[in-house]
């Protein structure tokens, strides 16, 4: 199962995001963040892996600049997806706006506008 610190920390970024409920997906028991029961977040069964929609280009590059920290997720990858690995060493800052870029991608823009004016 998921580190409870590292689930910790993912929950205070994707709670602290307008609307956000953590429900899991399909039958599975590991955390995972929606928007209007749209995902934009999920982590796997292992507690190893976690999975975010990207814009154009971005899984392809992150992917190629650390191949030890993300990689493309089965079933999701062709449509944008892009996993991270949670047992790797990661930069909290980058995964923060990381997961703000998925939640952009899937929220209402209305919701979005919210968390832009966010201090």
């Amino acid at each position: 199962m998921i580190d409870d610190e590292v689930a910790a920390r993912l929950r205070e970024i994707c709670l602290s995001l307008p609307e956000t409920v953590e429900k899991p997906f399909g039958g599975h028991t590991a955390p995972s963040f929606r928007i209007r029961d749209k995902l934009f977040l999920m982590t796997g069964e292992d507690g190893r892996t976690m999975m975010f929609k990207a814009g154009p280009g971005v899984q392809e590059a992150l992917v190629a600049s650390d191949p030890e920290r993300f990689f493309v997720p089965a079933y999701v990858g062709g449509k944008g997806w892009v996993g991270a690995r949670l047992h790797v060493e990661q930069d909290w800052d980058e995964i923060d706006e990381l997961i703000r870029d998925s939640y952009r991608l899937i929220a209402p823009k209305r919701l979005v506008a919210l968390m832009d004016r966010e201090p």
